[in-house]
């Protein structure tokens, strides 16, 4: 086991290696000039960004001071995602390379063999004809020379083009990647946007016809997202006036220590039915023991494989399956194991791959959160791979699933293709 650990993080080191030369090359070397200040800039830049990106990384389970990890976290984190889309850029801009310095040749070349404008007026120029070969002074048959058949040496290729190209291709690469960072960056700061979606479900009675459920997942407290974003959460989840307010794991990236500060806002959550809240895979790196205990003292209700009643209804909740190694793991029966099937029920669950579970205990809609719906395209094809439904509404025999794509973001404060959200969940009566 330690020598396939040991070759991956070989491999996985290699790579990064390899794509760090790769946008190098393209970005600085090809378009600097040796011994630039700008080549020297973009060396040193080239050598410090990653390792801002793996202190950013190891900072986080290594124990070092919250303040440490807050200073690597900003440039690390960004590097990574920009390091991504700079990469993407550039592979597109390899085929586009060809055709503009083949464009460029080719405009050059039809400068240089444009007929000359004679202007209307000028005085006509005598071109002398070919001499004919005749009699030489001498009586003998002149011979002119044969013209020179040689085939012109092939065009060697313009300097001063192939910098353009370089520039042009790298400045646009450039442009596309850090503008796309950019984006997906505004979109997380400013918070998330508000969903509706309406989930007819079997056994709910007439009285209950219309119960809001408020569901956030994954929003992620940590060196970068702090107490501001918390308030934008609270805000929006507020502004639905919902009768219940679900938070489905995720919340942190932190100890209460680091981040109590952070979570304070869920205190001023509001809804007619409470707030409630159940672990993610995030809260097992960060002691969910503790987190459990302090969402309470905020006034939400922890739901570790259990179970209540609410107008009508049953609302359940388990425990991530990354609690497992605790042995906290979900435990399904214990949450589900004897209730009454004849009625509504809604699971709160992290990860949307225990819907095989909530399926065989008659479970009539199950929340999740957990894939982030790939939170940087193209993440989105890699979470498909590991779970069932990567974000919105699907169903699974009699059972249905709404994955929330999350408030937040892990890592990278970047979202490209899978904008953050909280989800107002309607419920529909039968009976009505």
């Amino acid at each position: 086991m330690v020598v396939v650990f040991v070759l991956v993080a070989v491999a996985v080191l290699a790579l990064l290696a390899g794509v760090h030369r790769y946008v190098w090359r393209r970005l600085i070397g090809d378009t600097t000039a040796r011994g630039s200040l700008a080549r020297r800039v973009g060396t040193v830049a080239a050598f410090v960004l990653p390792l801002l990106t793996v202190g950013a990384l190891v900072s986080s389970r290594s124990g070092v001071p919250f303040p440490v990890q807050q200073v690597l976290a900003w440039p690390g984190y960004l590097w990574l995602a920009a390091l991504l889309y700079l990469t993407l850029a550039l592979l597109v801009g390899e085929a586009v390379r060809p055709l503009l310095s083949r464009f460029l040749a080719r405009r050059a070349a039809a400068r240089q063999t444009a007929p000359v404008d004679v202007s209307v007026g000028a005085p006509a120029v005598q071109v002398p004809a070919a001499a004919e070969p005749g009699p030489a002074t001498d009586g003998s048959t002149r011979t002119d020379p044969a013209p020179d058949t040689e085939a012109p040496a092939p065009p060697v290729a313009d300097p001063s083009r192939r910098l353009f190209v370089a520039r042009a291709v790298g400045g646009a690469a450039a442009l596309a990647g850090l503008g796309t960072v950019g984006l997906g960056t505004y979109g997380v700061l400013r918070g998330p946007r508000t969903k509706r979606i309406t989930v007819r479900l079997a056994g709910l009675p007439r009285s209950a016809h219309g119960f809001r459920i408020a569901m956030v997942s994954d929003i992620h407290l940590g060196p970068i997202l702090g107490r501001a974003h918390t308030r934008r959460v609270v805000d929006a989840i507020n502004a639905t006036s919902p009768d219940l307010v679900a938070v489905v794991g995720d919340l942190v990236d932190g100890s209460v220590a680091d981040l109590g500060p952070a979570a304070e806002p869920l205190a001023g959550l509001e809804a007619r039915h409470g707030s409630y809240f159940v672990t993610g895979n995030h809260e097992y790196f960060s002691g969910a023991a503790e987190w459990v205990d302090h969402v309470r003292e905020l006034g939400l209700h922890p739901l570790e494989n259990a179970r209540v009643e609410i107008a009508g209804f049953d609302l359940a909740g388990v425990n991530d399956v990354a609690g497992e190694s605790e042995g906290q793991g979900p435990d399904f029966a214990r949450a589900l194991g004897d209730r009454d099937r004849g009625r509504a029920s809604v699971l709160l669950a992290h990860q949307p791959v225990v819907i095989d579970d909530a399926v065989e205990y008659g479970v009539g809609l199950q929340l999740s959160g957990h894939t982030h719906g790939g939170q940087l395209w193209p993440g989105n094809l890699v979470a498909e791979l590991a779970n069932p439904t990567v974000a919105g509404y699907e169903r699974y025999g009699d059972t249905q699933l709404y994955v929330s794509r999350g408030a937040g973001a892990w890592g990278p404060p970047v979202r490209v293709g899978a904008p953050s959200d909280i989800t107002v969940v309607e419920l529909a009566s039968p009976q009505a």
